[in-house]
């Protein structure tokens, strides 16, 4: 079932470049609502945009949620990849803190939901404040957010890049090198290599999905448990990659049902 097109967001910049903006919908209401930090995916490269993650904000706004579905320069893009695209994602989770002062959003309950290569800066944002200063991904007082839910995310960026596919083949050009070349960078950008902080996270992971296997959020999970953070898998028996994604798929409810979860702890 085709959905039709949802209406535009309220295009917002939060920087000077033409690619660093969101997209904010606000569901009905007084407020303030909850946020959902919305980041695509897409391999990081230039020809994906924030524009297939629209259906998935409007579900979510009419769920309740205000969302925040943000761009960002990718590789491909002047600024892009090493070290722009991680600052720009940066950036644009920390603007949550700007709409809360004009719109009825609330600051302190924010989840960054991410799709396969946004679900990997999803989990990185989780991260942020555990970069050494010495690194050049490193911002202060990152905005503390509540929890993460990376879609067929992909944390183990060394692992991914060492992979055959042509996704994989981006995480090079993303990093500017393997993770044997630019091991600092991978230190630094790779959540498998970062402590996630107190986030709740969730992986939603689908068992039939062949661009992201079901490995990678698996042996996140087993390597950073607790005491650092909660964190579970839901894997998801006949969910392909997009479906994570799309309203109208038969695991969108579940979707819905994480983001209720871990907003309600």
């Amino acid at each position: 079932m085709q959905l039709p097109t949802p209406a535009p967001g309220q295009k917002i910049a939060y920087s000077t470049d033409s690619l660093q903006f969101g997209e904010l919908r606000l569901p009905q209401g007084k407020g303030p609502f909850p946020v959902v930090v919305v980041i695509h995916g897409g391999c990081w490269l230039a020809q994906y945009n924030y524009q297939y993650m629209n259906h998935l904000s409007a579900a979510l706004t009419k769920a309740g949620y205000a969302t925040w579905n943000i761009e960002f320069r990718r590789v491909g893009n002047p600024g892009g990849g090493w070290p722009g695209t991680f600052l720009d994602v940066a950036q644009g989770v920390d603007f949550v803190r700007q709409l809360a002062r004009q719109y009825p959003v609330d600051s302190k309950k924010v989840v960054v939901m991410g799709h396969s290569a946004g679900g990997h800066l999803a989990l990185w944002a989780a991260g942020r404040k555990n970069i050494a200063k010495t690194s050049e991904l490193y911002t202060k007082k990152p905005l503390k957010v509540k929890g993460v839910v990376a879609l067929a995310g992909i944390p183990d960026l060394a692992s991914y890049a060492m992979a055959p596919g042509s996704c994989n083949s981006a995480v090079p050009q993303l990093m500017g090198g393997l993770p044997n070349e630019v091991p600092h960078r991978y230190a630094s950008g790779s959540p498998m290599q970062l402590k996630p902080g107190s986030a709740i996270i969730r992986l939603v992971q689908g068992e039939k999905d062949p661009i992201v296997p079901v490995a990678q959020p698996q042996a996140f999970e087993e390597k950073i448990k607790r005491p650092y953070s909660e964190i579970q898998t839901v894997l998801l028996p006949n969910a392909g990659h997009f479906d994570l994604v799309a309203p109208t798929s038969p695991v969108w409810s579940t979707v819905e049902q994480v983001v209720k979860d871990v907003l309600r702890k």
